[in-house]
């Protein structure tokens, strides 16, 4: 009798050990699921105000292209990118293209120190806590999504050259 009672204990605990183990396994296949927002998906909503004291949401752009980037001070490609973002935004800022780059500098100092020196003509923003990008999925810096009428009509997960023809082209094809 006691052996049978034994051996229905050890069926029983493999049997949960077997449950919590496929259910461990599933939780983390979600957690590690793709959730970064996609080229042709609908971009997430977001609200933040911009260094110039103007409060701005993803829907605030109506039918422009808004150029949404994500950086740091501290990441070397996101720095060496700007001058070109910059002089993109001064390309098209009369043509219906905004761009508006949010830094997830922990630091109001040294982000501030960073502005002061290198001048830009686009509107930015600082989202210490990392909102927004964990929003779009985002987790390497730099990545620039390209918005056109609510929807991601391109994704750069790398520093781009903004004063390239290919990226002119393909900007103007969304005006």
């Amino acid at each position: 009798m006691a052996q049978a009672t034994s051996a229905r204990t050890n069926n029983a605990l493999r049997t949960l050990l077997l449950l919590l183990t496929a259910l461990f396994i599933g939780l983390i296949g979600f957690n590690l699921r793709d959730t970064s927002a996609k080229e042709g998906g609908a971009a997430p909503a977001f609200s933040i105000t911009t260094d110039q004291g103007q409060k701005i949401t993803q829907a605030s752009f109506g039918g422009k292209v808004l150029v949404l980037n994500f950086w740091a001070t501290w990441c070397s490609p996101c720095v060496q990118e700007i001058p070109s973002l910059n002089d993109f935004q001064k390309r098209f800022a009369g043509s219906g293209v905004v761009v508006v780059a949010v830094s997830i500098d922990k630091s109001a100092q040294n982000y501030r120190r960073f502005l002061d020196r290198i001048h830009v003509s686009f509107d930015t923003a600082r989202d210490p806590d990392a909102d927004i990008p964990n929003e779009y999925g985002t987790f390497q810096y730099p990545e620039t999504y390209i918005i056109k009428d609510g929807r991601i009509a391109r994704k750069f997960d790398n520093a781009a050259d903004w004063t390239s023809d290919d990226i002119a082209q393909y900007v103007q094809s969304l005006l």
